[in-house]
């Protein structure tokens, strides 16, 4: 009985391919991208590495970028290490978000206020 090859390893080149279009071309369109922001960097430019931290680009030193991340303050990371540039409106809400006052401590108040108790 003459069982056709094609047909055994049909189902194996369709999991290849479908691997292929899920898996690793999204992957190296991502990296592709991630390279080309990390190249077009300029000193100016906010950004969030890859940790979260924001930051301004200050200046570079080989493979490293100078980062400011407070007033006089300049850390050396890798370019790898930057995960995005900031655009404008996110800045914007990023300082709204530091200017939301923080609780002093926990409410110590018992819940249990007279005067807004009715007879």
């Amino acid at each position: 009985m003459g069982n056709n090859p094609l047909g055994t390893f049909l189902p194996l080149i369709l999991l290849v391919v479908v691997f292929y279009f899920l898996l690793i071309r999204p992957q190296r369109k991502r990296q592709q991208e991630a390279l080309q922001m990390q190249s077009s960097l300029a000193p100016g430019a906010r950004v969030v590495t890859t940790t979260g931290l924001f930051a301004t680009v200050v200046g570079f030193e080989d493979d490293d970028v100078l980062l400011e991340i407070a007033p006089g303050v300049q850390t050396k990371w890798l370019k790898g290490a930057i995960g995005r540039v900031v655009t404008p409106t996110e800045d914007a809400t990023e300082e709204l978000a530091d200017d939301n006052p923080v609780a002093d401590g926990p409410d110590t108040t018992d819940g249990d206020d007279s005067s807004t108790k009715q007879s």
